[in-house]
């Protein structure tokens, strides 16, 4: 038996469903729809759009759409990434109709009034502003814009507080139309109650709308350049980013690369990078290495901080460790050890109902499926030393660099 039962609306919007023992109930809407869907002149509106979807719909005043839930103990939130926007609800089990049709009113009926959408830009403007007074997540946007140079997954997810402040109401519903069709949703949800039911009532407050389909595809960002760059930003601390483009969600490789990228600089105290440049050195307090797939490339960036006078120091060492993977097979017992983390770290994460079901709500919308942990596990325990080699040579092999020197 699968973890997740499947259906369909009659307007195109996919489901799926969980049922577990809890008197708390999860679900979320979530839109293939983000930053990499805005035109030029656009940039910051996906963002936008998700801070104005709670300030007035053709039911509700703003008041109302954010006391719905909260009167009711539960609560009802949002987030946009590149790729896509999630509305997700938690409310008790026999409040789980109520928090549907919440979802369905913000999402299908908001009226992005103008008076709401003066202060919200405000709102936004200082999110924009507390971001630029965080480097170390500054640099972060920096470097994709440096990589993805020329693409729509190039420019960061807040925009400008110019472009923001001309965005108007009728440029929002122009956004949303164009990107936010139903055959490019799907309605996750977990609780303690049938897929009958969690259908019964997702056709009931989502699938009366109308069908809409997408008319529009998205543009592969273009070959880039390798590039070793210094900005200087004043900080207390150097930070920098090393890294590539890396693959899509779709490439076989994704999965041995998320692992070589969990033994160099993932959460766990014992990775490579932290081992070297904490532990063994007091070079870095903050030493990480992240891997983010999109629908058809993908970014690896290895952050790190550390005193102005101990960067280069902290940039050779990563380059060499780096190395190491290229040219150095993983002992047998070293990737075993590897695996095992990595599994049980994603074991962990599924253990919180909410994150289990936002995780498998984006997996189904851009897979068409869902791994249950069984399968996730016998993929990552095929995976092979030369496989690791492999993806480190073909993906690690010509880095670019970006460091915030004062």
């Amino acid at each position: 038996m699968r973890e997740f039962e499947t259906y369909i609306l009659p307007n195109g919007i996919r489901g799926i469903h969980r049922q577990v023992r809890s008197s708390v109930a999860h679900c979320a809407l979530v839109v293939n729809a983000g930053s990499r869907d805005e035109l030029k002149g656009e940039h910051g509106i996906a963002h936008l759009v998700e801070h104005a979807l709670f300030k007035g719909t053709e039911r509700r005043k703003a008041y109302q759409v954010n006391c719905r839930l909260e009167n009711l103990g539960g609560e009802l939130n949002a987030y946009t990434t590149k790729e896509d926007t999630t509305l997700h609800a938690t409310v008790m089990r026999h409040d789980f109709s109520r928090a549907v049709e919440l979802i369905g009113d913000v999402i299908f009926r908001s009226t992005f009034p103008e008076r709401e959408l003066r202060k919200e830009r405000e709102v936004i403007a200082d999110e924009i502003n507390s971001y630029k007074d965080s480097p170390s997540e500054r640099i972060y946007d920096d470097f994709e814009d440096l990589i993805f140079k020329g693409s729509e997954l190039g420019h960061n997810i807040l925009g400008s507080k110019a472009t923001i402040a001309r965005l108007s109401t009728d440029e929002l519903r122009s956004f949303v139309k164009r990107t936010y069709t139903t055959d490019q949703m799907v309605f996750s949800s977990i609780g303690n109650f049938s897929v009958r039911t969690a259908q019964s009532v997702a056709e009931r407050y989502l699938g009366g709308f109308a069908p809409t389909s997408r008319e529009y595809q998205r543009t592969s960002p273009l070959a880039y350049e390798p590039f070793t760059l210094s900005q200087q930003r004043h900080t207390h601390q150097a930070h920098g980013i090393i890294g590539t483009r890396g693959y899509g969600i779709s490439d076989e490789r994704r999965l041995p690369l998320a692992l070589l990228v969990n033994i160099l600089g993932g959460p766990s105290a014992n990775s490579l990078l932290n081992i070297e440049l904490r532990e063994r050195r007091g070079l870095s307090y903050n030493v990480e290495a992240t891997y983010t797939p999109y629908s058809d490339c993908g970014i690896v960036g290895i952050y790190f901080s550390s005193d102005h006078c101990n960067a280069e120091e902290c940039v050779s060492l990563i380059e060499r460790e780096v190395e190491a993977l290229r040219h150095t097979p993983i002992t047998p017992r070293r990737l075993s050890v590897a695996k095992r983390q990595f599994v049980a770290q994603m074991a962990i994460s599924m253990e919180s109902n909410e994150g289990y079901m936002l995780g498998a709500g984006k997996s189904y919308l851009l897979y068409k499926d869902i791994d249950t942990l069984e399968e996730a596990y016998k993929k990552v325990m095929a995976i092979t030393s030369e496989q690791i080699m492999e993806v480190a040579n073909d993906s690690l092999g010509s880095l670019s660099r970006l460091i915030y020197t004062r």
